[in-house]
C-alpha cells in the first residue's frame, strides 16, 4: 500500500510483475445571540497540543460568542470559516474538548487528530514505477499524428472513450478542476499550460497559503498529486501524457502534511477555498485521517465529519461538483458491519467493529459527493477496489496488477501512467487514480454546459455512464475464491455504480 498507515491512502502502488447529519442547520438569518455557557477561568494549559474543529449553530453573534468561550475554555482561534461555523482551534487544554461542547452554539466539537502538533518530518510516504526510457522509447514509435508521444501506453483514455472525444472537443479552458490533495508541481510541461495559480494554494494547518509555490510538493513529499492532476488535465501538446480533459484548466490545493495525512482543517480549507476561487469541480483521492470511518456516536469523529460535510455543501452551493475515491480496502461499504482495524493510524491503531452507514468515509461518503470505483484493463473491478450497492455512484479507469487485468498491446502496465513532479511520468494504481478520470469526465460535461448546476453535472455523469453488469463470481486472482460479491443489476451495482463513466458522452451537446 502506498501509505504503511493507511488502508485506503491516495494510491494503491502495486509492485510490478451516519447517517452523517442529515440536516447541518447552521447560520440561519436572524437568529438570536447565544451566550457561553460558563466555562472555568482557569483551566489547564500542560497538556499535548492539539487541533480542534469547533462547529457553531446560529449566526455572526453565536460565532463570536462562540469564540470567547474557546479563549476562555484555553483555546487559540487559528481561523474562523464563519460561512460555514466551522472554527479552528489548537489547545493545550486536556479537557478542552470536552468543555467547549457544553458550551451554548456549539453543534460539535473534536480532535482533528491523536497525536500532539509538532514539526513535521518528511518521509517516503509513495513509490510508483517509473516509466522506462525503452517504454517511451517505444510509445513514441507508435504514436499516431493526433496522439501525444505517451498515449499509446494509456490504455484508461480509450477505456473511457476519452481519445474519441477529444476528436470533438479537449474541453474549456473556463473550467477548473481543483486537486485537493498533495501538491501540484505546475512547472511539468504537461501541466504548466493548463495550470491556474489563481485557484491554486496551500491549506496545510487549515489556513490558506498563497505564496508563489505554496501548492507544490516540497523535497521528498509525495507525488500523488502531480500524479493525480496529469490524469486531469495533461495538455494535448505532443509530448508526454494526455489527461482526459487536456483543454480545461487544472489547480492545485495542497492538504497534506509533509508527512502525508489529511487532517480535518486543512480539507475544510480546501473546500472553502475551492467554494470561493472559481472551481469547477474538485477531486479529492484520500480520505480525511485519523479515522478510517468516522462515527456519529463519537464525540470528535461526529465534529469531523460534520466541518467537512459543511465545507462539502458549501462548496457545491457555490457551483462547484465534488469526486471523491470510494477507497482500496477491497470493503463493501454497504455491509452490515466492518472491521476497521486501522484507525487512528496517526497513534496506535485498535480493532472496532463499525456499521458503514453510521461511520462514514469522508469525504467519499458525505452525501452528494461522487464516489468513484476503480475498474481494470479489462473494465473489471480492481482487486482493491472498494465497492457497495447504494455508495458507489460510477466507476474509472484505477488499474490493476498486470497479471490480474493485462491491457491490449501497445500498452504494456495495467497501471496508470501519468506525470510526476520534475518533468517525468510514471505508473500508479489505485481508486486515486480512478477519481480523477471521473473529475475528467465532469469537467468536459462542464465544458458542454458551461450553464449546467452541480445537480445536472452529477446527473448526466451518472446517465451518460456506461452501464456495466456484475462480475459474479468474482475470482480476479483465479484462486478458486470468491474476492467479493457484486450486487445489483446492470443499471446500478455495487461493483460499477451506475457505470463506466463515458467521456465521448460528455462532449455531446
Amino acid at each position: 500500500m502506498a501509505h504503511l498507515r493507511s488502508r485506503r491512502r491516495r494510491a494503491l502502488v502495486l509492485p510490478v510483475g451516519l447517517a452523517l447529519i442529515a440536516s447541518l442547520g447552521f447560520l440561519p438569518a436572524g437568529s438570536a445571540s447565544a451566550a457561553p455557557a460558563d466555562v472555568p477561568v482557569a483551566v489547564s494549559v500542560d497538556g499535548p497540543k492539539l487541533s480542534y474543529v469547533v462547529n457553531t449553530n446560529g449566526g455572526h453573534s453565536t460565532v463570536k460568542s462562540v469564540k470567547k468561550a474557546i479563549a476562555k475554555a484555553g483555546g487559540t482561534v487559528v481561523i474562523a470559516y464563519d460561512q460555514i461555523g466551522v472554527i479552528v482551534v489548537h489547545s493545550q487544554n486536556p479537557e478542552f474538548g470536552k468543555t467547549i461542547r457544553k458550551v451554548r452554539g456549539v453543534a460539535s466539537a473534536g480532535a482533528t487528530r491523536t497525536k500532539p502538533l509538532t514539526a513535521q518530518t518528511t518521509t517516503d510516504i509513495e513509490a510508483e514505477q517509473p516509466l522506462s526510457a525503452k517504454e517511451a522509447q517505444a510509445a513514441t514509435a507508435k504514436a499516431s499524428d493526433d496522439q501525444d508521444a505517451l498515449e499509446p501506453l494509456q490504455w484508461d483514455l480509450p477505456a473511457i472513450k476519452a481519445d474519441q472525444a477529444h476528436k470533438k472537443s479537449l474541453g474549456s479552458s473556463k473550467v477548473t478542476v481543483g486537486v485537493i490533495d498533495t501538491g501540484v508541481d505546475d512547472t511539468h510541461p504537461d501541466l504548466a499550460p493548463n495550470f491556474d495559480r489563481r485557484a491554486s494554494v496551500s491549506c496545510v494547518g487549515g489556513t490558506p497559503d498563497t505564496a508563489d509555490g505554496a501548492w507544490r510538493p516540497g523535497p521528498g513529499e509525495s507525488d500523488h498529486g502531480t500524479h493525480v492532476a496529469g490524469t486531469i488535465a495533461a495538455a494535448k501538446n505532443g509530448t508526454g501524457v494526455t489527461g482526459v480533459a487536456p483543454g480545461v484548466k487544472v489547480s492545485g490545493i495542497k492538504v497534506s502534511q509533509p508527512d502525508g495525512f489529511f487532517y480535518t482543517e486543512a480539507v475544510v480549507c480546501g473546500f472553502v477555498w475551492a467554494a470561493e476561487h472559481g472551481v469547477d469541480v474538485t477531486n479529492n483521492s484520500y480520505y480525511t485521517d485519523p479515522w478510517l470511518f468516522n462515527c456519529e456516536d463519537d464525540p470528535d469523529q461526529k465534529a469531523l465529519a460534520d466541518a467537512v460535510t459543511r465545507a462539502t455543501r458549501y462548496a457545491e452551493g457555490k457551483g462547484v461538483v465534488n469526486v471523491a475515491a470510494a477507497g482500496n480496502s477491497d470493503m463493501d461499504l454497504a455491509a452490515a458491519e466492518l472491521t476497521d482495524d486501522s484507525s487512528p493510524n496517526d497513534t496506535t491503531p485498535g480493532e472496532r467493529v463499525i456499521d458503514p452507514n453510521e461511520c462514514l468515509d469522508i469525504p467519499s461518503q458525505v452525501p452528494g459527493v461522487v464516489t468513484v470505483s476503480a475498474t481494470g484493463a479489462k473494465n473489471l473491478k480492481a482487486s482493491y477496489s472498494n465497492y457497495g450497492l447504494g455508495v458507489v455512484d460510477v466507476a474509472a479507469p484505477g488499474g490493476d496488477r498486470t497479471a490480474y487485468q493485462t491491457p491490449e498491446a501497445p500498452a504494456v502496465n495495467g497501471l496508470i501512467l501519468s506525470t510526476l513532479p520534475g518533468g517525468g511520468f510514471g505508473y500508479k494504481g489505485g481508486t486515486s487514480m480512478a477519481s480523477p478520470h471521473a473529475a475528467g469526465v465532469a469537467a468536459l460535461i462542464k465544458s458542454t454546459h458551461p450553464y449546467a448546476s452541480p445537480w445536472l453535472v452529477k446527473t448526466l455523469l451518472n446517465v451518460q455512464a456506461d452501464a456495466t453488469s456484475c462480475t459474479n463470481p468474482y475470482d480476479i486472482d483465479g484462486d478458486g475464491t470468491v474476492d467479493a460479491v457484486c450486487e445489483g443489476g446492470k443499471n446500478k451495482n455495487g461493483f460499477y455504480g451506475a457505470g463506466t463513466v463515458d467521456a465521448l458522452d460528455a462532449v455531446r451537446r
